[in-house]
This record gives structure tokens, sequence and C-alpha cells, in this order.
């Protein structure tokens, strides 16, 4: 398993680097879930499944979907269609596809070298002992980010409304 972590981490890193050096925003968002995922093949890899499930769930699933629809929603008319199409070219698909192939090798290696019975060494953290955690001595902590979200969301809402014009 640390063969696991260190492959995941590299993928992780390279993809990263790939989200901050390109200018296009439909490549950095291919690289950006690529590198999302190999978070999340780390966290499995350390033997936290919790962790893992939540990064692909929330980050690489709802919050790269909404950052997908924002660059979509800001399509400018005739001259952005030219643009995208000269960005989508077969080329920029290389990249993510070589480390999203390396990753599912990484997995299929994870799950097919270890019989289903056999331990390896860690400890698996389970749903019920991070709600145990969070609940018990980090209680305060975890109200606190609570009311924090809720005066960001409250702040958001007058900022974004529309005052009605009379």
């Amino acid at each position: 398993m640390e063969f696991a972590f260190y492959f995941a981490s590299g993928i992780a890193v390279v993809a990263t680097l790939r989200v901050v050096t390109n200018t296009n925003p439909v490549h950095a968002l291919l690289y950006l879930i690529i590198s999302l995922i190999a978070v999340a093949m780390t966290f499995f890899s350390l033997g936290a499944p919790f962790a893992g499930v939540l990064e692909v769930i929330a980050y690489a699933g709802a919050i790269m979907v909404l950052f997908v629809f924002v660059v979509m929603m800001l399509n400018l008319g005739p001259a952005a269609v030219v643009q995208e199409r000269s960005w989508l070219t077969p080329g920029i698909w290389g990249g993510p596809t070589v480390l999203a192939a390396l990753l599912l090798a990484e997995l299929l290696y994870v799950l097919f070298a270890h019989p289903s019975g056999v331990s390896i060494g860690h400890t698996t953290i389970d749903a019920k002992a991070v709600g145990i955690s969070l609940f018990g001595p980090y209680l305060l902590v975890v109200e606190l980010a609570s009311m924090l979200l809720l005066a960001a969301a409250i702040t958001a809402f007058h900022l974004g409304r529309n005052e009605a014009k009379e």
C-alpha cells in the first residue's frame, strides 16, 4: 500500500501542476478532476475510505460539475464557440487520459494484489469513528464552522439579491 500512496500522490502533484500552469480553463478543469480523484486514491491507500468517498462525491462530483456549469454559462456567443472548438482538439485529452489510466491501473493493482481476506497492516477509519471524533472532542469547532458557513450564506444572499425597484 505504500506504493499506492506514493503513486497516487505523484499523480496528484503532476495534475495539480498542470492545473496551475494551464491558461485554458477547460484544460485546467480536466486536470483538476484528475487531481481530486488522485487525492481520493491517496485517502484510500491510507486506510480512510470515508474521506476518500467524501472527496469523490463532494469535490470531484458536485463542485466540479458546478465549475463546468459556470464555464458553460460564460459562453459569449459565436466567437466563443470558435474558440472552444480550437481548445477542444483531441490532443488535449491525452494528458488527463494517461493520468486517469494510471490511476485505474493503480486501483486494479490494489484490488487484485491482495486477496480480500488478507489484512495489509492498516486500520480502517469508518464513518462512525469520524462522527464520534467530530461530535465528541471537536464539537465546539464543528459548531463554530457551521455558524461561519451560515453567516457566509446569509451574506451571499444579501449581496446577491436584486433590490425591488419601486
